[in-house]
């Protein structure tokens, strides 16, 4: 499952977690409950997760104690230096793992309030891009004033020993590989897409496969706490930064400080449970989209009076006609706008509402056009392909730190048959493509090493987790579960669409969680704004 963070003035791309290539949201549903998939494993069947020694173990020490050597990143405002954590924490002699970082110094005035670390999401985002082109210039001027804003590639991801699986000319043949497979042969050729992208991750990092878990990188920013001088661990993260915010108040709950977790998911569900209220969460998004296109002149999908419903009929139409027949795109490489393809560029523009015109635009261009260049742009932003046609390590990091988190989804094509129509129910639209997405993890070359848990992290200062209605990534109803296994979570309601709350124009919001960044005034449990 992948999950991104969004903003009006820049996308900066984010994860999820399991194993599905696209992303998220929730719905209440009866539909959901009467699947016997949905059922498979849940929060009461979780075991907590259990918090570390306070103590440091003297074989960490010297990582605990390093001092960094802050230079200039080449971006005005912004340091950059390395830190040393243990490959393996569990052997921390056997050898280290370097990480990239920066910061901004707390410009003033008012008294400095310690570091503040951000991560926008993944896992695959990363932090230092997010933090050097959106946090760094956009948060608001108090908490950038008192708070060094700081940011670390987590390990696997970006700047930090990065894991590499497939060149540019091989992720643009992944990318539009056939997700809705129609007989065996192209049901071969999908298992076949994923054995290649996972034996090229295997080959490329054999060793650090092992060790890019949420835990050990939960582990890294409590090393990085030590090292800047903090006492407490002051947070803001969005989307999987969630589960690595959690999952660190889990193992260091009394350093936990101020802790903001923006469109929260739920440590507590299985991979298959997370892609299918994910696939239902797309749904509610892509229903909102539906109603908001229809009263907009030129919508390709319907006019005035047209039913989401029947929208959503309209557009799985035209999937399947690009199925049969690709569109053109104008691309210099050849690409052309197959189904995968379009279905990509259409959930990347449910991430954030201001995107929806852009979508009108490119599905009008594809459907009465037959020009696939518009979503064929909207599927690269998602991928993070570049112009000159490389990627960045986004989608490898994604997969490497979702399949060792949780065992697969499915093991075999079979698993993927079995619950179609669960997906299909959840989502008429997406649900055939994101079921077979799931399929991914089951050919790693890494044995999973995490399980399903609740995080409690009894004994940390209030928690605010925030969750947004409609949110097409990680669903309501994540944020509400993991406020509630929390033992000092507040949940923050957003009324509304897109991924995220934080900094995308709610001032009910925004004050509310600058108030608890700037005084550690906590809003009450269940406080609401739109």
């Amino acid at each position: 499952m992948y999950t991104r963070r969004t903003h009006r003035r820049t996308r900066t791309a984010a994860i999820v977690m399991a194993a599905a290539l696209l992303a998220t949201a929730c719905s209440s549903g009866g539909a959901m409950s009467a699947s016997p998939a949905a059922d498979a494993g849940g929060p009461t069947e979780a075991p907590p997760l259990a918090a570390l020694p306070q103590a440091t173990p003297p074989a960490l020490a010297s990582y605990y104690g390093q001092k960094l050597n802050w230079r200039d990143c080449g971006v005005p405002g912004f340091q950059c230096a390395t830190m040393k954590a243990p490959l393996d924490y569990a052997k921390p002699a056997g050898g280290d793992i370097r990480l990239a970082v920066a910061r901004k110094k707390a410009t003033g005035p008012g008294e400095r309030l310690g570091s503040l670390l951000v991560n926008p999401g993944g896992p695959g985002g990363s932090a230092i891009d997010y933090l050097q082109s959106y946090a760094g210039i956009a948060y608001p001027e108090e908490v950038r004033a008192r708070y060094d804003l700081v940011a670390v590639d987590p390990r696997g991801v970006a700047r930090s020993e990065p894991v590499e699986c497939l060149d540019g000319r091989e992720m643009d043949a992944y990318t539009q590989t056939d997700v809705t497979p129609d007989d065996e042969r192209e049901t071969g050729e999908l298992v076949d897409a994923y054995k290649k992208f996972a034996e090229g991750c295997g080959s490329d990092a054999p060793t650090l496969l092992r060790h890019v878990s949420t835990v050990e990188a939960a582990r890294d920013m409590d090393v990085l706490r030590s090292v800047l001088g903090d006492e407490k661990l002051n947070y803001v993260g969005a989307s999987y930064g969630t589960f690595l915010g959690a999952t660190y108040a889990g193992l260091f709950p009394r350093r936990a400080g101020r802790l903001v977790l923006d469109g929260a998911m739920d440590p507590s569900l299985p991979a298959l449970r997370l892609n299918l209220e994910q696939t239902a969460g797309f749904e509610t998004a892509f229903q909102s989209f539906a109603k908001d296109c229809v009263r907009q002149p030129g919508c390709p999908l319907g006019g005035p009076g047209t039913s989401p419903d029947q929208v959503g009929k309209n557009l799985k139409a035209f999937f399947e006609k690009l199925d049969a027949e690709p569109a053109p795109t104008g691309d210099a490489a050849g690409r052309r706008l197959t189904e995968s393809l379009a279905t990509t560029g259409v959930i990347a523009a449910m991430y954030d509402e201001a995107a929806w015109p852009q979508l009108r635009e490119a599905l009008a261009s594809a459907m009465k056009a037959n020009n696939g260049a518009g979503l064929l742009a909207l599927a690269d932003s998602y991928y993070e392909r570049e112009p000159d046609g490389d990627y960045s390590n986004l989608m490898f990091a994604n997969a490497a730190v979702n399949c060792l988190d949780l065992p697969p989804a499915f093991s075999s094509p079979d698993g993927v048959r079995a619950v179609l129509p669960d997906f299909e129910k959840a989502s008429p639209v997406f649900g055939e493509g994101l079921a077979w997405s799931s399929l991914n993890c089951a050919y790693w070359p890494v044995e999973p090493k995490g399980e399903p848990h609740r995080i409690e992290a009894a004994g940390a200062s209030p928690i605010v987790v925030v969750g947004t209605t409609r949110d097409p990534a990680t669903p309501y109803r994540w944020a509400q579960a993991l406020a509630g296994q929390l033992s000092s979570g507040r949940l923050l309601t957003y009324d509304g669409d897109g991924h995220t709350a934080f900094g995308r124009g709610s001032s009910c919001i925004d004050s509310t969680i600058n108030a608890y960044l700037l005084r550690g005034t906590a809003p009450k449990d269940g406080k609401r704004c739109s």
